[in-house]
């Protein structure tokens, strides 16, 4: 799977890229058909510590999921996220199974 992995209004150092490449790509395990995924990390300007947005979307045919968090840090923004993005493709491949049966 390709993960795009885009930083708004900062640089992200090589390790962060790792690690949210590292979460994603976990994500497979739970549903084979993902075409790729993208992240959005971004700053946001103002004085609470929880300031950092990640953004997590995921392509898969016929579905296009989506999960945003607010977090201290970006690596706990993306582990909330790929959590998250976990339980929804748990569903989808329940629905699946059901259809088919």
């Amino acid at each position: 799977m390709k993960v795009n992995v885009q930083s708004v209004n900062f640089t992200a150092d090589k390790d962060l890229v790792v690690f949210v490449n590292k979460k994603v790509e976990s994500l497979e395990k739970y549903h084979d058909k993902i075409v790729d995924g993208e992240v959005f990390l971004k700053v946001q300007q103002t004085s609470e510590k929880e300031n950092k947005v990640t953004e997590l979307k995921l392509n898969i045919p016929g579905h296009d999921l989506m999960v945003k968090k607010e977090a201290k840090t970006f690596e706990e923004g993306i582990s909330l996220c790929s959590d998250s993005m976990k339980r929804q493709l748990m569903k989808i491949k329940e629905k699946e199974r059901e259809l088919q049966h």
